[in-house]
């Protein structure tokens, strides 16, 4: 009896010990697939048609929205009356392919039937158009056609667009089916309104002034949770206030470049234009705001060659994705192409070129809890809070804003199962609220370790092999133990 209590000492001596220490775990993980909120982007009528080939190969799929689609009216009180339906029903048919959206909210866009059958009719809602002071002006836009122009003399409109995003917000801030949203002003909101024949900009009429900008973007700073991005044009000061407000630059917004990749888009090839507006609306922008836009239209084969592994003007879109941190970006016509490199394969390639990348590079325990050490090998951060998980039990810290090249420590407050090879059986997850729930945010691990080694030299002496909460092992049991003070894995 009295060797047994010695025994049983012993065996909780040693539990005690490796109950305070961390312990590396053999882990095996890998990235199989988009990961959510990053990659190329197809248009939601082409992501349809081409769902069987490329539906695997995007994990995103991009959409305008006109405001007047889902405005019914305005009651006697201001209150702005909503039918969501129009969204709703596209919100579930991009959901129906595993995808997420990213949504441009426009007023005007020129030459297009997008509102009604008239071509360039503003997307203002009809409530707004029906009023005595409203007046819209006209262009026939060379190049693009009859473009109506919003009225931003009018006071309702201007109250209406700071209402429209706050009640949008109120509904979908955390909708996982949304993953970004565009916002702007001008012509398809990329905050122009030039064309090749001249149109005069005048704020107050045709263009919304620079207080009023500066008063709508605070505004969405407050109301807004949806990561969100203006167009790289917004760094003209004929246009904006951004470039010369500091307050304005210090908002977390995001860019997207509408042009990505043309032939001059680089300073040093011809005027760099693009380039430019990036650095002036902030290099580290993208620490903390969401990046992308549209490959180039400039030439009809920009967007079926940019995936040319060789590269295209000089740059690979590895390259230009890890340049400007590009977490997605509107490629509608490159599945089109009849190159070797419009496949779905290199699609999905390049759609995993962008965004964020997680790997555990170590994985410890103290049989309480699991340590973590998770280093981003992406491009870009994820924008939205996600988690470390064992089961339900989640750790505390977020990878949200885990930059390229950095590495955090992240602690879950449960343990891990071992079976008898000494490998987990119940591996982390990250989860994520902002996601659909048949989507999963993968990482990379390959993490081998050797059991044993941990050694209580009090107990070194006592025979016996004991479970780690300090019973007797019976004969035959699998898994892990302490004998002679080490903990083994049994076969």
């Amino acid at each position: 009896m009295k060797k047994l209590s010695i025994l049983l000492a012993c065996a909780i001596c040693a539990v005690k010990s490796l109950a305070g220490d961390w312990n590396s775990v053999a882990l095996k993980h890998s990235v199989t697939g988009v990961q959510p909120m990053t990659g190329l982007v197809l248009w939601t009528d082409n992501a349809k048609n081409r769902f069987t080939a490329y539906g695997a190969s995007h994990a995103l799929e991009y959409s305008y929205v006109a405001p007047c689609k889902v405005v019914t009216g305005c009651a006697d009180d201001g209150t702005i009356q909503y039918d969501w339906s129009y969204l709703e029903n596209l919100l579930n048919d991009i959901k129906s392919r595993n995808h997420q959206a990213v949504l441009r909210f426009f007023y005007v866009y020129p030459g297009e039937k997008m509102v009604d059958d008239n071509k360039g009719t503003t997307a203002v809602p009809a409530y707004i158009k029906a009023l005595p002071d409203y007046h819209e002006t006209y262009k026939n836009v060379k190049g693009d056609g009859e473009t109506w122009y919003a009225d931003w003399s009018n006071s309702e409109l201007k109250r209406f667009t700071k209402h429209f995003y706050t009640d949008f917000a109120a509904r979908y801030g955390s909708d996982p089916r949304i993953a970004f949203i565009e916002v702007g002003f001008g012509h398809w909101a990329e905050y122009h309104i030039y064309d090749s024949n001249g149109t005069d900009i005048q704020f107050g009429k045709n263009f919304p002034t620079k207080e009023y900008q500066k008063e709508f973007f605070m505004h969405l700073k407050e109301v807004m949770p949806i990561p969100w991005a203006i167009s790289i044009d917004a760094a003209s000061d004929e246009y904006t206030p951004f470039t010369n407000d500091s307050e304005l630059q210090a908002l977390q917004f995001g860019l997207f470049d509408d042009s990505f990749m043309h032939q001059n888009h680089e300073i040093g090839s011809k005027d760099g234009y693009n380039e430019e507006c990036w650095n002036a609306m902030g290099k580290d922008r993208w620490q903390t705001g969401v990046c992308g836009g549209e490959i180039s239209y400039y030439k009809s084969s920009d967007q079926k060659n940019f995936t040319n592994p060789a590269g295209m003007y000089g740059h690979t879109w590895e390259e230009m994705a890890r340049k400007y941190h590009i977490s997605f970006m509107i490629a509608n016509d490159n599945p089109g192409g009849k190159n070797s490199w419009n496949n779905p394969t290199r699609f999905k390639e390049c759609s995993m070129a962008a965004g964020y990348h997680f790997v555990v590079t170590d994985c410890e325990t103290d049989g309480v809890q699991t340590r973590l050490t998770v280093k981003n090998t992406g491009v870009a951060p994820l924008y939205r809070d996600a988690f470390f998980a064992i089961g339900s039990v989640r750790s505390e810290t977020s990878m949200k804003g885990l930059l390229p090249g950095e590495s955090i420590d992240v602690v879950i407050p449960s343990s891990l199962h071992v079976d008898k090879n000494g490998t987990v059986d119940n591996a982390p997850e990250i989860v994520c609220d902002f996601i659909l729930d048949t989507q999963r945010i993968e990482y990379e691990c390959d993490i081998t370790t050797e059991i044993g080694g941990v050694v209580d030299n009090s107990c070194n002496n006592i025979r016996g092999k004991f479970s780690l909460d300090g019973k007797v092992a019976a004969p035959g049991i699998h898994g892990i133990i302490v004998s002679k003070g080490k903990k083994v894995a049994t076969k």
